[in-house]
């Protein structure tokens, strides 16, 4: 279904910086972009804890990572712009 927003997954943890700062930039695009946005924190769920602890903030579409610790906003415009989906687009990679 076109009409629905592509969905993102921001795990984060309270109190992180890069993670408040991912948030914001995230919320900016928003409106432009037309991405839905859900945010988790990964302290609320053990498994989500150990697989991010040290990685947060990451951003996710579906099980595919776009980035960690920046916002790649070239990541979210591609994955947004993609009909098919994650992975048709190619590998993101930040290099970080």
């Amino acid at each position: 279904m076109s009409g629905e927003p592509v969905q993102l997954t921001l795990y984060f943890r309270e109190g992180c910086h890069l993670c408040e700062a991912m948030l914001q930039a995230l919320r900016g695009l928003q409106p432009c972009l037309g991405f839905a946005l859900l945010p988790v924190d990964i302290d609320r769920d053990p498994l989500l804890r150990q697989r991010y602890d040290e990685w947060v903030p990451v951003l996710c579409h579906g099980e595919r990572e776009l980035c960690h610790y920046q916002l790649d906003e070239q990541a979210v415009i591609q994955v947004c712009a993609t009909p098919g989906g994650p992975g048709v687009a190619g590998p993101v990679t930040t290099g970080r």
